[in-house]
């Protein structure tokens, strides 16, 4: 008796790579991710995303104020924590949720970020509030390129 070896066929379209995931093994008192994005703008938006949705279910959330942001510094590290900092601040000191975020990223002696942000103010009759992110921490904080995607790894404190 032969056996039949069948081989596998094989699909050529790559899945498509979420936005971000949240690492719940990585800090058990904090919130991690880990967002992609195909350009520089594309990740610090999906990192915006993903800190925003630590906080409250998007879908409750109107994008009706804007807030505009310019920052700048020498490493896309710090570039990227400053953002999310000053996401986070506005939060604070503005009471509002923010749920869509555009972003331009430059390079002239330092990295400069444009962006804005659009949400509203926290209304806790109406937004499904989830943990209240305090900060941006350092700890495992990365950028990295890898193959056609830009990849992050974010700890934030709640």
């Amino acid at each position: 008796m032969s056996l039949k070896v069948r081989k596998r066929k094989t699909k050529s379209k790559a899945r498509p790579v979420p936005p971000f995931k949240f690492l719940e093994k990585i800090a058990i008192a904090d919130a991690a991710f880990e967002a992609c994005g195909k350009t520089l703008e594309e990740l610090f938006v999906n990192c915006a995303k993903a800190t925003f949705e630590a906080m409250v279910d998007f879908k409750t959330v109107t994008p009706n104020q804007v807030e505009k942001l310019k920052l700048e510094n020498k490493t896309l590290e710090d570039l990227l924590f400053d953002w999310l900092a000053e996401l986070i601040y506005l939060k604070d000191y503005k009471a509002m949720l923010f749920k869509e975020f555009s972003v331009k990223i430059q390079k002239n002696t330092n990295y400069v970020l444009e962006g804005e942000a659009k949400g509203e103010a926290i209304n806790q009759n109406k937004h499904n509030l989830r943990a209240d992110v305090k900060a941006v921490t350092y700890h495992l904080f990365e950028i990295k390129k890898s193959d056609r995607l830009w990849r992050a790894k974010v700890i934030l404190d709640i």
